[in-house]
């Protein structure tokens, strides 16, 4: 059943992103292009999704546990590192110059284009080396 419920958030995430053309790159580009041919529709989609999250989690949170765990998993750092911010830097690069992010990236690759398979790609690429340097850093403290 969490294998369905699963998959099913992730259909409606996906169609969310579909919607509202955050799978397109060209509609993100345009968003961090304030000197020429702005568009301010991804602070919108943000801006709701920061809405329903935050209702989201004022409801769930109130129950003792999720409905197919055994306790919620949120974060227990709370520190800003190295890596936190590396990651964040690379995060944004990747989005500014690609026009993707994780979340439009994979609705994007139903559209069968070769630019959301590369940068897919890519990112499992960067996960695979940013696992391996991980892995090799704690074998070496």
């Amino acid at each position: 059943m969490a294998l369905l419920s699963a998959l099913l958030i992730g259909l409606v995430f996906g169609a969310g992103i579909a919607v509202s053309g955050m799978a397109n790159p060209a509609k993100v580009l345009n968003f961090f292009d304030v000197a020429g041919a702005w568009d301010p529709s991804l602070a919108f989609v943000m801006g709701g999704a920061l809405a329903v999250t935050f209702a989201g989690y004022r409801l769930v949170l109130r129950r003792p546990a999720p409905a197919f765990d055994i306790r919620f998993n949120l974060p227990q750092r709370h520190d800003i590192d190295a890596a936190l911010v590396g990651g964040s830097a690379l995060f944004g690069i990747g989005w500014g110059l690609a026009g993707f992010c994780p979340g439009g990236a994979i609705p994007a690759l139903g559209l069968l284009r070769p630019e959301p398979v590369v940068f897919t790609a890519t990112m499992i690429v960067g996960i695979m080396v940013a696992k391996a340097v991980q892995d090799m850093r704690r074998r070496c403290s």
